[in-house]
Formats: structure tokens, C-alpha cells, sequence
């Protein structure tokens, strides 16, 4: 049985993996120990594919290394809708509310790229990978 997760990561941070961007080590030491939502999940695999990299081969290649992809419920999307207020001075999008809901769900979190996360006041832990 595999442990649970101690991190959620945001598209931004698994894609800076996958890219091999600034951050990417980081992200990959702790990929078997995070969790992604599923809306973060489509977001990672359609931006790769826009850059010619096959959508089943980096979901398979991903899983491998032990990310977890979490569905995306009606309590999710409860919870990512309440989150606008708080967040849309800075203009985080859907997937980012998305992400943040999932961790604030789990107690977990966050792993991301996107410095405008920065001093959030929405009960979630943001870590920036670069």
C-alpha cells in the first residue's frame, strides 16, 4: 500500500518537470509523494501535447513514478467556485482554484511555479518550486 500523499501539485510545477525547466528537481524528488487534480492533470497533458509530447505516454511515464491523480467531485467544484473571491485579484484561474481546493481538501500543500500564489490567504501552504 502506497503512502499517502504529503504534497498537491499544480500544473505549473509538473510541467516544469516535464520540461525540464528551473524547479524540475525539486518536483521530481517529491512526484511518489503528491497528488494532482484531475482538472491539473488535463491541463499538464494538453499543454505537453501542444509541444508534440504524447498525452499517453507522459501519463504513463508520470504514474510510473508514483503521482497520484485525484478525481475532480462535486465537492471540488464546490469548493474551487468558492475560492474566486479570495483569489481573483490575482487572477488565478479555474485549474489553479482547482488545485488549491484539492489541498485544502486533503490538508496538504501546494507545489507550484506561479508566484502570484505567494501570500494567498486560503488555508493552503504554497511551496514555489523555483
Amino acid at each position: 500500500m502506497r503512502p499517502s500523499p504529503g504534497w498537491v501539485a499544480d500544473a505549473s510545477a509538473l510541467l516544469a518537470m516535464v520540461h525540464e525547466e528551473p524547479g524540475a528537481d525539486l518536483v521530481a524528488a517529491r512526484l511518489s509523494s503528491s497528488a494532482v487534480s484531475a482538472v491539473n492533470w488535463s491541463e499538464v497533458l494538453q499543454k505537453s501535447a501542444q509541444v508534440g509530447v504524447s498525452p499517453d505516454r507522459l501519463e504513463t511515464r508520470i504514474r510510473a513514478l508514483g503521482l497520484r491523480i485525484s478525481p475532480f467531485d462535486v465537492l471540488d467544484a464546490r469548493s474551487t467556485a468558492r475560492l474566486w473571491t479570495a483569489t481573483h485579484a490575482r487572477g488565478l484561474s479555474l485549474g489553479d482554484r482547482a488545485c488549491l481546493a484539492l489541498a485544502r481538501r486533503l490538508g496538504l500543500p501546494v507545489l507550484t511555479a506561479d508566484r502570484t500564489w505567494v501570500g494567498l490567504d486560503v488555508g493552503v501552504t504554497v511551496e514555489l518550486v523555483r
